[in-house]
Formats: C-alpha cells, sequence, structure tokens
C-alpha cells in the first residue's frame, strides 16, 4: 500500500475564466505529493479555454473540454476520468486552503467506516476578502436524519474513496441542483461521515453562484427530499422525517415572506405546522414574519 495514494481532484467550470486558474492551482500548491487534477471546460463562452491552456505541459493537470451539458454531466465525467483511490472537488470558484489532503487522507485510510471526511470553511466575496464565518453546525457519524433537514457537508470541502462514488453511482444526472446533497443523503445510507473542525477551503459568495437561485434551488430540494423518503422510507424514522418537512416548508416559507410573498409564507408555515406543532424554529420565523422582520 503507497505511502501517499493518488487523489484525484476534479473541477468543473462554466464561464469561470477569472477564477479556474487560481481553483486549480491550490489543488496543485498541497503539501500532498500525489495529485491529478480534472479540469472540465462545460462549454465556456468567456476565455476559460485560453486560461487552461497554461497547463498544457502539466503531467498533473487533465483538462477535458464539452459541449455545455451542466454541472451534473461535468462533474459525472470529471469522476468517470479519476484514477485516483480517492477524490475531492475543487469548484472553479474555491480555493483550497493548504494541509487538506495531508489532514483527510490519513484519516480515510485508518477509518474504513468512513465514506466522506469534510471540514468547515471560510467565506470570502468576490474579491477574494474575508466575510464573517458561517454558524453552521456539522456532525459526525450516521448522520442521515441530520442531514434531511440541513445540508452541512460543503461539497468542496469533502474527501472520497473512489469505491464509494461508484459504489452510489455517482451523481444523479436528472438533477440540476442539489446534486451534492443527494449524494451525501446516498451516501450516509451505508457509511459514517467524519468533520474536522478546520477551514479546508476558502468558499466565494458572489452573484454569478448558483446557490442565489433560492427559488428554483427550494422547489429542487423539496423533490429530493420526496424522492429520497420514498425510495429509502426506512432511513429514518417516523419523528425525524417529519422534522425534515417542518424545517423544510419553514426555511422556504421565511424566504417567501422575506421577498414580499406573505400569502404563500403562510401557506408553508401551516404546511410546516402540520408535521411538527411544537417546533421552535418554526414559531420563531412566524414570529419575525408577524413583525415584519423577515
Amino acid at each position: 500500500m503507497s505511502e501517499y495514494p493518488l487523489v484525484s481532484v476534479v473541477t468543473a467550470s462554466y464561464n469561470m475564466a477569472q477564477y479556474v486558474c487560481k481553483a486549480v492551482d491550490s489543488v496543485l500548491g498541497q503539501d500532498y505529493p500525489n495529485i491529478e487534477v480534472i479540469v472540465v471546460n462545460d462549454g465556456s463562452t468567456d476565455d476559460t479555454p485560453a486560461r487552461l491552456a497554461i497547463y498544457d505541459d502539466n503531467d498533473r493537470v487533465t483538462v477535458i473540454h464539452q459541449q455545455n451539458m451542466g454541472q451534473t454531466v461535468a462533474k459525472n465525467r470529471g469522476l468517470a476520468a479519476a484514477r485516483g483511490e480517492y477524490v475531492g472537488f475543487c469548484d472553479a470558484d474555491n480555493i483550497w486552503l493548504p494541509g487538506k489532503l495531508a489532514c483527510q487522507v490519513p484519516l480515510l485510510r485508518s477509518r474504513p467506516e468512513v465514506g466522506v471526511v469534510y471540514g468547515n470553511i471560510a467565506l470570502i466575496d468576490g474579491d477574494g476578502k474575508p466575510l464573517p464565518p458561517p454558524k453552521t453546525k456539522r456532525y459526525s457519524g450516521r448522520i442521515t436524519a441530520k442531514l434531511l433537514v440541513d445540508n452541512f457537508v460543503t461539497f468542496n470541502s469533502t474527501l472520497v474513496p473512489r469505491k464509494i462514488l461508484e459504489q452510489v453511482g455517482g451523481f444523479d444526472e436528472d438533477l440540476r441542483m442539489a446534486i451534492d446533497y443527494d449524494l451525501w443523503l446516498r451516501i450516509s445510507l451505508e457509511y459514517e461521515f467524519l468533520y474536522v473542525d478546520r477551514p479546508m477551503l476558502e468558499y466565494r459568495i458572489w452573484g454569478g453562484q448558483m446557490s442565489h437561485r433560492t427559488g428554483e434551488r427550494m422547489d429542487n430540494f423539496f423533490r429530493l427530499l420526496k424522492k429520497f423518503l420514498e425510495t429509502n422510507p426506512d432511513a429514518v424514522s417516523p419523528a425525524e422525517a417529519r422534522h425534515a418537512w417542518a424545517h423544510s416548508f419553514t426555511t422556504r416559507g421565511f424566504w417567501l415572506a422575506s421577498v414580499g410573498r406573505k400569502s404563500e409564507a403562510w401557506a408553508d408555515y401551516r404546511r410546516a405546522l402540520g408535521y411538527r406543532l411544537h417546533d421552535k424554529r418554526l414559531w420563531k420565523c412566524m414570529g419575525k414574519t408577524l413583525l415584519g422582520q423577515a
């Protein structure tokens, strides 16, 4: 067994010319000696191909150009090309912090029951300036029930054995958003997750992110939650499933209130009450909505 097993890092990029080389360089700069980077240029119309040409003579970087087919297909194409024992992901607008792989690889090698090692994040803006840190609670162990309530596993912070990604079938190409969330839920059915309380990357918050499409993202999440619970009816207890539904309707309701769609917000709050009458977060959100603080 090699002391330093190969780690494959997949970077999918669409019109991220201003950031993509910073992402790749942050991976190549890791103090871990056995890395390959697979960049999938998903039909970019900016000067991404020209920027990526600097890696033409770098035998650690493989650049794949394809017509625009969406992030799910692009990431799966990167996975198909991966040769490493372990796989990580660094989206084109993010930056891995030093020591990420040196920390994660030994943990995965020593814990066969663990399917995903992940960490915390530092937030930056579009210009790379620091933002206030996130206040997300994160968990280790068998996390399916907690994960149904909230996706606290940051995609770009993870490292996963390639055999597990192959076992669960990679990313679901029927989904356009929340593709990592769906992947973590499927892995959580069979494996533990291990959280390391240190920042693993700089996560960029800026206007070009897909995560800013809040309404579409929430609609997609409801479809995902329904599908997962129908496909895996024994994955969580009935009480845990009700908690997930209540949390989801509360989250959407509060967002609807914040954009002025109050009648729709109260409809979601009523749905949440039907699932979990004494949910503290729900009552807090309803109170803020009544006070005009949403």
